[in-house]
């Protein structure tokens, strides 16, 4: 991995979204606009997210 870069895996489902990065932490947030805006507080121009498209509820994240 490149330094100074932060990964987050999220796995999505119907009500939240489960988030952990690179350093091992863990989140979880509400699959609303919420949600959305309290995940983006984490992130900043070096992060790369990767996301399991599940069904059709990661269609508002992306």
């Amino acid at each position: 991995m490149n330094k100074g870069i932060k990964y987050f895996g999220i796995d999505i489902s119907h009500l939240v979204f489960d988030v952990t990065d690179s350093d091992g932490n863990y989140y979880q947030f509400k699959n609303n606009v919420s949600g959305f805006k309290k995940f983006v507080k984490l992130l900043d121009m070096n992060s790369h997210c990767v996301m399991e498209a599940t069904g059709y509820y990661h269609y508002q994240l992306a």
